[in-house]
This record gives C-alpha cells, structure tokens and sequence, in this order.
C-alpha cells in the first residue's frame, strides 16, 4: 500500500475517529490520500468524524449514514427468499441453520465503496461466497488496513468474502465469472448520473445482458440510484428482467435515494 498522504493536517488514527460519525457542515475536509490511477483521480477526505470518496472531482459517498448500501443488500435477498427469515438469517458471520456457506446464495457486490454493503452482507448469515469488484486500488488499500478498516476489518476476515480487483462489466463479460444469485451494484450515483463515461455501458443492453448471464435463474439485479430513474426501469424490462420495481431510501433532505431491483426470470 502507498503511503496515506494528506494535503492539510496530519489524519488521526482511523481508531480515534467514529467511521459514521456526523459531521458539522462548515467543518472543513481533510484530503488522506489522493491517488491517480487508470480511472482518473480518486481521493478519500476526512470531515469531522465523517470520511468521503471522491472520484474525478464528484461525490461518490460517505460514512455519515449508510442506510443506502444495507438496503441494497437485504433487498436483493429479500426478493431471492420472500422473507427475510426464510433461509435463516441469524446476523452471526457464516452461521444460518447449519446449512454450508455452498447452499447459501451467492452475492457480488459491484463497488467496495465505504464498506457499507460489504459489512452488512458478511454480518448476516444467510450470504454464501461474497464477492466485492472494485477497480480502483486505493480504495482497497483503504480499507485493508487503511482508514476504513474500521468498517470493514471484520468482513475481509470473512472466509465468504473475496476482493476482486477489475473492471465490473469486465468481470460480468468474463465468461469464468459466477454464477451469483444476486448482483448488488453501487458504483454510480446512478444509471443517469456515471463516474466516468465509460460505466454507462453497464447500463445499456450489452452490460444489462452481461448481467442476466451471470445472474442464476431467478437471481436479482439491485442496482443502487440517488435518484429514480424511469428510462433504467425500461431498459431493465427491454433487457429480460422480470418484477421490475424501485425501492425509496427516505433522505434527510431532497429526492430519495432509490434502489432498482430486477429478477432473472427462471
């Protein structure tokens, strides 16, 4: 891992500061590491208590809440079972009703982010092998053993868990990829609003079909949005995908964060 490196004062211990904790809104940001990588410039800022990730000049998220990436998460596989309880879901890592992680759905999470969705996929039971794709090496050296540790320390320890460094429609185009029963995909702010210009691909048919032919019949597409999108509901159905519908995610203030789901019909 390169050297955390900060463009205003020393960072303190990732254990001194609370992960989720609030922020003043006139505390000033202070950058961590600024890296420039393939992808263009990622940059991870601390605010208060609050971290934020940065890419290309656009928010992409913070540690202030997270409510987002845990429904993202437990409403995939809500519609995998139709109730929560229905595999067993214990919260304890690895456990469910002594069935073997193998029995268990399989879940790629597309984007490791702050570690939200990472997290609260291995503190539930009833996830078998978890997959995180993320492109961006400073991201993953931020949380193994970086700043973000704090969120994620316990899941990268999860023998379920594996960390893919590549491309996410490279690894859905990969014929060796999957399969997984469910998709979680939070690497935009949405379908109508990409990092960069070369992930809208992931939305158009190509990479909604790349999607299907990872997905197991009746696996679930979730695909997280700051805001709804009428024109992805479309394309989801154009692309196969069957019980089309989004899910609201209430916000202290403006649009509601939305979650797309989408099942692969058996």
């Amino acid at each position: 891992m390169s050297a955390f490196v900060s463009s205003a004062s020393p960072a303190s211990p990732a254990s001194s500061v609370s992960p989720t904790g609030p922020a003043a809104p006139d505390t000033a940001p202070v950058t961590i590491d600024r890296r420039q990588g393939p992808y263009g410039e990622v940059i991870l800022r601390r605010r208060g208590g609050t971290y934020e990730i940065i890419a290309n000049g656009c928010f992409l998220m913070d540690t202030s809440d997270g409510r987002s990436e845990r429904l993202l998460v437990d409403a995939a596989r809500l519609a995998l079972t139709g109730s929560s309880g229905a595999t067993g879901e214990t919260g304890e890592t690895g456990a469910t009703d002594g069935a073997a992680p193998a029995a268990r759905p399989a879940l790629l999470i597309g984007g490791l982010g702050v570690g939200f969705s990472l997290a609260h996929a291995s503190a539930r039971g009833d996830w078998g092998r978890i997959s995180v794709v993320e492109r961006e090496e400073a991201v993953i050296d931020w949380h193994r053993g970086g700043p973000l540790d704090a969120i994620s320390g316990p899941a990268l320890a999860d023998p379920r868990v594996e960390i893919v460094r590549a491309d996410l429609i490279a690894h859905l185009l990969d014929p060796a990829s999957g399969p997984y029963d469910a998709l979680c995909l939070d690497i935009d702010n949405g379908p109508d609003w990409t990092v960069t210009e070369d992930n809208r691909g992931l939305y158009a048919p190509a990479g909604l079909a790349a999607c299907r032919a990872r997905l197991t019949p009746g696996g679930v597409l979730a695909v997280w949005s700051a805001q709804p999108s009428a024109l992805f509901e479309h394309a989801l159905r154009n692309a196969g995908f069957s019980s089309v519908r989004t899910e609201e995610v209430p916000v202290a203030r403006g649009v509601p964060d939305v979650v797309h789901l989408a099942l692969n019909p058996s």
